[in-house]
């Protein structure tokens, strides 16, 4: 019998705003451009932090911040999304950057694997994927 733990999951991912005004802007790119849902938040001002909810794991989003951090082992945050077009367009509109248009890929696994794909960046400087699977 093995004594390893059991790992059943991401619980969330979390990230670090600079300030207060920073931490509403990502709340609202997450949760009202992109449709996530709000679960819990808690605190005030710098002190502020929520969690929203992806499906599949939390997003949990600090006010307290600093300085802006570089992307370090993190490469993105891939989301499970059902339109990768819709994501794109909704984040566009609201300014911010598309670094890959949405494409029709298929991993070169066994078996392989289709999906449409396109990627941005968000308000904290995190890359984010939005994936669906086809």
């Amino acid at each position: 019998m093995s004594n390893k733990p059991k790992i059943t999951g991401i619980h969330h991912v979390a990230m670090k705003c600079q300030g207060v005004a920073h931490f509403e802007e990502t709340v609202h790119f997450y949760r009202d451009l992109l449709g996530l849902q709000q679960v819990r938040s808690w605190g005030e001002g710098e002190k502020a932090a929520t969690m929203l909810d992806t499906g599949a794991g939390l997003l949990e989003i600090f006010a307290n911040g600093v300085d802006r951090l570089d992307a370090g082992a993190l490469r993105h945050i891939a989301l499970a999304v059902e339109d990768t077009d819709a994501c794109v367009d909704a984040v566009r509109a609201a300014g911010y950057k598309i670094t890959m248009e949405p494409t029709d890929i298929v991993i070169g696994s066994t078996p392989p694997y289709p999906a449409r794909i396109a990627f941005c960046i968000g308000p904290v400087g995190e890359e984010l994927e939005f994936f669906c699977v086809k």
